[in-house]
């Protein structure tokens, strides 16, 4: 269901929806009497199938939802109104606004357990350990990631996540731009030595330099004061992502490449965790048969998050596992099969000619897989990201890019320069290491972010 209608299923009469609430409780016998259960899990499971003391409170929250901003933190705060810890007053009330956004009950249900799993490993209790959290769930789980709300808090999170490339980039464009009154000879000389010294590199540098001097004749100016106006629409450009065709036959194979220690484990876990925030039933396959300890952290991952994973040992056949892991997928009725490669770059003939095997083997097996070839690179390597990007793209093809660590590095200008030069889409970032950090990569949020004052 959409956002707009969304909004129009909140705004029916509280009666109505209040009344349909109390019909879908209406099976059971009467209120719970019993004391609170120091067990959230079972608790959260339980409110669902619990009648409530009485419908006043969810007129009530109907028309505070009705009468509140409509957007996911505003509802929240109505939510949140008088709780200040989990318990069964939470689970009542995120059942009830899963229910009155249109949403499954079995939706509501499964959100509630798989967030009390959570807080209960975590330890937390208070709203205020747990909010950002629970947002940034509804969000995925209630396809409202797009809303405005959470467009300012990825905002956000991407400028703290930017900050050293920021200071390394735009404070030293501030002093040119306070040093020149003109786009002159001096002026892009200046500003060449800004791009190399935050990893955009020679080639993508004057390919960046050539396209502003362009923009700037164009616009019929050379003021200093409309450089940063210039700059940010050509990097809006040069992130802009063509019309790609979306659809997949069922399930969805997602093949993880890149080489060791860029972070493909934990990037792994963090797309398995957005993905069951969304619904999906999500298989994970142990490719990189050649690093035992490879195998054991995506186990490790796997356990933690709840989703199904496949391994064959060290030493196995790559394409035999991605073969074996297809089968299961489609037996046992999978959304998503996330495939980890192996990344041996000082035996990178054999590993290309190991990936397009991979590729061939769950292509026979699944008509059509793999969907996409995901490459991860680390953004702190710089330069050497965006020499396995090439090794990569022509070897293997390379659908996307997912960036990881942008948050603690100064040499994030190789954004620009893989996306100059490769013109492969960067479609997530990573901005720390929670599993809530790898963000929707925006071209025009991170111009916008890269440039403010």
């Amino acid at each position: 269901m959409g956002f707009f209608s969304k909004i129009k299923k909140i705004w029916q009469s509280p009666e109505d929806i209040a009344q349909q609430a109390v019909t879908e409780y209406a099976d059971d016998a009467g209120a719970t009497t019993e004391e609170p259960t120091s067990k959230p899990i079972e608790k959260a499971a339980e409110t669902t199938t619990e009648k409530p003391v009485s419908e006043e409170w969810q007129k009530d929250l109907t028309l505070s939802l009705r009468q509140a901003e409509p957007r996911l933190s505003e509802w929240l705060n109505v939510i949140l109104q008088g709780v200040d810890k989990a318990d069964d007053t939470l689970w009542e009330r995120l059942t009830f606004l899963f229910r009155a956004l249109g949403a499954a009950e079995e939706e509501g249900r499964k959100f509630n357990e798989a967030f009390a799993k959570w807080l209960d490993n975590m330890g937390y209790q208070g709203v205020e350990e747990f909010r950002s959290e629970l947002q940034y769930r509804l969000a995925l789980a209630l396809e409202l990631e797009d809303e405005e709300d959470e467009r300012d808090r990825l905002f956000l999170k991407l400028s703290e996540g930017i900050s050293k490339t920021k200071e390394q980039i735009t404070k030293r464009i501030d002093g040119l731009l306070s040093a020149h009154s003109s786009m002159d000879d001096d002026f892009w000389e200046e500003f060449e030595e800004i791009l190399i010294m935050a990893d955009v590199g020679m080639e993508a540098a004057d390919q960046l330099m050539g396209n502003l001097k362009a923009r700037a004749k164009a616009a019929g100016t050379n003021n200093t004061e409309d450089f940063k106006d210039i700059l940010r629409d050509e990097l809006e450009e040069i992130f802009k992502v063509g019309p790609r065709i979306e659809a997949v036959n069922p399930p969805e194979v997602v093949m993880i490449i890149g080489v060791n220690g860029v972070g493909k484990t934990t990037t792994i876990a963090k797309l398995a965790y957005r993905a069951q925030l969304q619904g999906r039933k999500v298989l994970i396959a142990a490719g990189d048969t050649f690093r035992a300890a490879a195998i054991d952290q995506l186990k490790v991952w796997a356990d933690r998050l709840g989703c199904g994973f496949f391994a064959k040992g060290e030493g196995s056949d790559p394409a035999a596992v991605a073969y074996e892991a297809m089968d299961k997928c489609l037996a046992e009725g999978y959304d998503l099969l996330l495939l980890d490669t192996a990344g041996r770059l000082h035996t990178k003939v054999n590993l290309m000619e190991e990936l397009n095997k991979i590729k061939r083997v769950v292509g026979k097996k699944h008509e059509g897989a793999p969907h996409r070839s995901v490459l991860v690179i680390d953004a702190t390597t710089g330069q050497n990201a965006l020499s396995q990007t090439k090794l990569f793209n022509e070897a293997a093809g390379v659908d996307e890019i997912i960036l990881t660590k942008l948050d603690g590095t100064a040499k994030g200008g190789v954004v620009v320069a893989v996306s100059l030069q490769y013109k492969v889409p960067i479609t997530y970032v990573g901005l720390g290491e929670k599993m809530e950090d790898l963000r929707p990569f925006n071209g025009k949020d991170f111009a916008k972010a890269l440039l403010a004052s």
